[in-house]
């Protein structure tokens, strides 16, 4: 594996948590998984992200679910970056297959976020994946190409080190199946293949690449087994401290 891929878990809370339990479960999080040699990020409600990010003393990366891609403007519910950077994020959130599918966000959009984010100092975590109808008809290796090719649009080489690319097929988010591991891993060898032909040779060995899908205690090892999965973005698993920390745990071990 290439040294210069990070090993990162990242906790996505999606629409949970109020300020006091995001303070709670960050604060737990950061006593039990201080001492593990990975990258751990958080993604709490835009509410509490202001409130966690002063609440920890140890360093754990502080993100937003999402994003718009203005710096300010009549865009009555979103957030800009420049909002989310003096709440005390440093990561964000684009693509995520619930909001390209429930908010019907598309690729020209997500663009215009990813390049906004970057020129606002935010690391991004860009999640791609298929639909189970897509990956039926043999169409994963198509959806994921146009995702990234289009996501990724004008995007320098040098500001690929600002970004993380989450894969999660759309059929294993909060379904409880998974992915098999070597399923997973093929996407990842592919998605460096693509990321070589698009940036030059390299870029695909360097870009830390995450699996998110139903991660649990039980199933990481074998995902972490996978030398092309780097670790994971985690959903329901990261609402509880426990679970979180057996992850990371586990998740350190295969890969220290």
């Amino acid at each position: 594996m290439s040294t210069q891929r990070k090993i990162i878990l990242a906790g996505n809370w999606k629409m949970h948590k109020t300020v006091k339990e995001s303070i709670e479960l960050a604060q737990c999080v950061e006593e039990k998984l201080s001492k593990l040699p990975i990258t751990v990020l958080l993604f709490p409600p835009f509410t509490a992200i202001y409130a966690v990010s002063k609440s920890l003393k140890w360093h754990i990366g502080i993100g937003g679910q999402n994003m718009y891609y203005e710096k300010e403007g009549a865009f009555t519910g979103e957030i800009s970056p420049v909002m989310l950077k003096e709440a005390g994020a440093e990561y964000v959130i684009i693509g995520h297959s619930e909001r390209r599918n429930i908010f019907n966000e598309k690729d020209q959009l997500l663009n215009k976020k990813v390049h906004s984010a970057i020129e606002n100092a935010l690391n991004v975590v860009l999640c791609v994946g298929e639909k189970l109808e897509e990956r039926k008809s043999n169409r994963t290796k198509e959806v994921i190409e146009r995702e990234i090719k289009e996501d990724l649009q004008g995007i320098k080489k040098q500001d690929l080190e600002k970004i993380i690319i989450a894969y999660e097929p759309i059929w294993a988010i909060g379904t409880g199946i998974t992915a098999k591991p070597e399923e997973v891993a093929e996407v990842h060898r592919f998605i460096r293949t693509l990321l070589d032909d698009m940036f030059g040779k390299g870029a695909g060995s360097n870009m830390t690449i995450l699996y998110g899908g139903s991660i649990k205690p039980n199933n990481i090892k074998s995902l972490a087994d996978m030398n092309e999965i780097d670790g994971g973005l985690v959903g329901g698993a990261s609402l509880q401290c426990e679970s979180f920390y057996t992850i990371g745990k586990i998740l350190s071990e295969v890969k220290a």
